[in-house]
């Protein structure tokens, strides 16, 4: 059991500053995963870096969060969660000072990839902090408030980095995208050596090590023929690294549940799997984080790179985006779906799709912003209701007694899906773009499109194997 001596002592008020606290890390991890989205023309432009370059960029930052994630969330067990997350913020402000610091394309790659790792560090500590904090009746509202907040983020991450470049604060231009976490950074670390509870796990488990290397190596290897494969020309070791990905990831299966068995704990609980709902729920996630994650980043690349749009113009136009989403997810997911189950998901995916490839098509007869905003908004009310359901959907069966490492797998999920959505969607679209004019991109977005569109649909059918009643044991 936590310890919660020092948490039993905390005033209403100390307890508010300290949710506060890991709210604003949070919020901080959240945005920098698709800031750059809007961000990313000008960053080119002004390191003349290459498109695989960019891809690392967005990519690596997924990679290592991804792959950290349950291991710090273990650390924080092992040595307490304040202290990790202090460190976690250091080494995310850090982090952030040297992608804002950065030379050329390289070295922002390397940094985004480091800032992604501290994040892995950081963000756990902070669901671990509200058990501590509050009472299990007291903790579906402050979870409820991460849920609305992170969404808000992560849509509001395009609109802040394209209002950034615009205003341009201090002259630092698009190094303001990764430096305006400097103060934030500061502000939560000074807020976590003061606010922030001591407390961790009574019965702590080591981190796996070896199973981390394993998922490191298996995302890895498959990411990377994705991104350097197009520039080399396709060769033969793309192919063998994609068949080193697949057995890879049967070896850390079969690593994790030779451990569960001998040790007792792994990165992953096999056992979860033996739920269909749990499975499909995140074959699901993953599927979905594909769709959202190449959608939005070839979205931003083609409006400015083959539209000629500021970067202000781009953010404004991921505000319908936004508002869709967030009326999806608190109005109608959320509503919906103790009535209707499965269908609501379901039918967010197909609106999703929908308005996903209408926007394409929109962009590529060159129609007005006003035309492109209203299906963006079609778009955003079909994501939030998708992605609403999806957590809830994938461990409404879950044991108790596994909860938590359901829900970190959850997010391990969320987080490689981005990875490879804004691997392999951003390929294809570099590959219809590669040698031709700025008048292509439209088609190569349309093209890009069409991709996520039928991943959706295929999502959309796959949900129809959820049982009618999701939350009935």
């Amino acid at each position: 059991m936590p310890d919660t001596a020092f948490t039993d002592r905390l005033s209403d008020r100390q307890r508010s500053l300290a949710f506060v606290t890991v709210l604003i890390a949070f919020v901080m991890d959240v945005v920098d995963s698709t800031i750059v989205n809007t961000a990313l023309p000008p960053i080119q432009s002004a390191l003349g870096a290459s498109d695989r370059a960019m891809q690392w960029v967005v990519s690596g930052y997924f990679l290592t969060f991804a792959v950290l994630l349950v291991v710090g969330g273990r650390l924080g067990d092992l040595f307490g969660y304040a202290r990790m997350f202090v460190i976690g913020v250091i080494g995310f402000t850090l982090a952030s000072l040297a992608c804002g610091l950065a030379a050329d394309g390289g070295a922002l790659s390397a940094a985004r990839l480091a800032q992604g790792a501290a994040a892995a560090l950081m963000a756990p500590q902070g669901v671990a902090l509200i058990q501590l904090l509050y009472t299990p009746t007291e903790r579906i509202g402050r979870l409820a408030a991460f849920g609305v907040i992170g969404g808000l983020a992560a849509i509001g991450g395009p609109v802040l980095g394209g209002m950034l470049i615009e205003w341009s604060p201090f002259g630092l231009g698009w190094r303001s995208v990764f430096l305006i976490n400097l103060p934030f950074g500061l502000m939560a670390l000074v807020a976590g050596l003061t606010l922030l509870p001591r407390g961790r796990s009574g019965d702590a488990l080591r981190p796996d090590v070896p199973g981390s290397l394993l998922l490191f190596a298996a995302l890895g290897s498959l990411l990377f023929p994705l991104i350097e494969g197009r520039a080399a020309g396709w060769p033969w070791w793309t192919a063998a690294l994609g068949l080193a990905s697949v057995v890879l990831w049967w070896a850390f299966w079969r690593y994790e549940c030779r451990r569960r068995a001998t040790v007792g704990s792994a990165l992953i609980e096999p056992s979860l799997f033996a739920d269909p709902g749990f499975r499909i729920g995140l074959a699901a996630t993953t599927g979905f984080a594909v769709a959202s994650g190449g959608f939005l980043l070839t979205f931003s690349l083609t409006l400015q790179r083959g539209l000629g749009y500021a970067p202000i113009d781009v953010a404004l136009l991921h505000i319908p985006f936004g508002l869709g989403v967030m009326a999806g997810i608190s109005q109608i997911g959320r509503k919906a779906l103790p009535r209707y189950g499965r269908r609501v998901p379901m039918t967010g995916a197909v609106v999703m799709a929908a308005g996903c490839l209408t926007t394409a098509a929109a962009i590529h007869q060159a129609m007005p912003a006003v035309v492109i905003g209203a299906l963006l908004l079609v778009a955003g009310v079909g994501m939030g209701t998708l992605s609403g359901p999806l957590g809830p959907i994938t461990l409404a069966r879950v044991d108790r007694n596994h909860a938590g490492v359901a829900g970190a797998t959850h997010k391990t999920v969320q987080q490689i899906g981005g990875a490879l959505g804004t691997a392999l969607i951003t390929t294809v679209y570099f590959m219809v773009v590669a040698g031709r004019s700025a008048a292509a991109v439209p088609g190569a977005f349309l093209v890009s499109s069409a991709i996520v569109a039928l991943d959706l649909l295929a999502l959309a059918l796959l949900l129809r194997r959820l049982p009618d009643r999701l939350f009935e044991r």
